[in-house]
């Protein structure tokens, strides 16, 4: 039990900061290129109460890490009217883009500091025990990499079904947005396949080798910051 808490104290604080920082990178954007509804309805705030879903910010991912299966969630989407926007077809494509792009700097600054605080480790300290600081600074850049990854799948209504739409040509987009209503059907089967399925490895065998290439980029960084 005590094993559990600790992660959960780990784990929880890293998320937070992972999924409000993601949703207001899309406000914040959203007001650059024109459209002020999420500063307007208070939601360029880095209070997570403003930001936490119940659902899926506490509990599916903390009975995901209960479960040992990968952790992920959700928090209330920042509120966008693409008909605000300067350009709503392109800058549609960037507040999207703002999300995951945040949760990779975010990714950035912990492998930095990762490669600090491992670097000043004490050398006759035990291997086998690094510390809360740089478990917590590995599961940081972890749940950052897994969260923007994981937005960029082309699946509505994630980041990268936005992304999509703004690349497709104009004639097909109609055809795409027609798969909308089915994208939370998907979303939550992927969920569900991953609770009651974990030996499938679906998230594994789907995001996991993005995920895992992504990881070697920024464990690169930690190593060469450590020296």
């Amino acid at each position: 039990m005590s094993e559990t808490l600790s992660l959960a104290l780990i784990l929880i604080p890293c998320l937070i900061v992972a999924i409000v920082f993601h949703e207001v990178a899309h406000g914040y954007a959203a007001k650059l290129l024109g459209d002020p509804t999420a500063q307007e309805q208070k939601r360029l705030s880095l209070n997570p109460i403003r930001h936490v879903d119940p659902v899926g910010t506490l509990l599916v991912p903390g009975a995901l890490a209960l479960a040992g299966a990968p952790v992920f969630g959700w928090a209330k989407p920042v509120p966008v009217q693409p008909w605000r926007l300067n350009n709503p077809r392109y800058g549609m494509m960037a507040v999207a883009a703002a999300g995951p792009g945040t949760n990779f700097v975010l990714a950035l600054l912990g492998a930095i500091a990762l490669g600090i605080a491992a670097g000043n480790m004490d050398p006759s300290s035990n291997p086998d025990d690094p510390g809360m600081l740089v478990q917590g600074l590995g599961y940081f850049i972890l749940i950052n990499v897994f969260l923007g990854v994981f937005n960029l799948l082309p699946i509505p209504p994630f980041d990268g079904s936005h992304i999509v739409e703004g690349l497709l040509p104009r004639k097909l987009v109609k055809y795409y947005a027609k798969l909308r209503p089915f994208g939370m059907l998907l979303f939550f089967g992927l969920v569900a396949l991953t609770w009651f399925a974990p030996q499938w490895g679906v998230l594994e065998n789907t995001i996991g080798p993005a995920v895992g290439w992504v990881m070697d980029q920024y464990r690169s960084i930690a190593v060469a910051v450590a020296g």
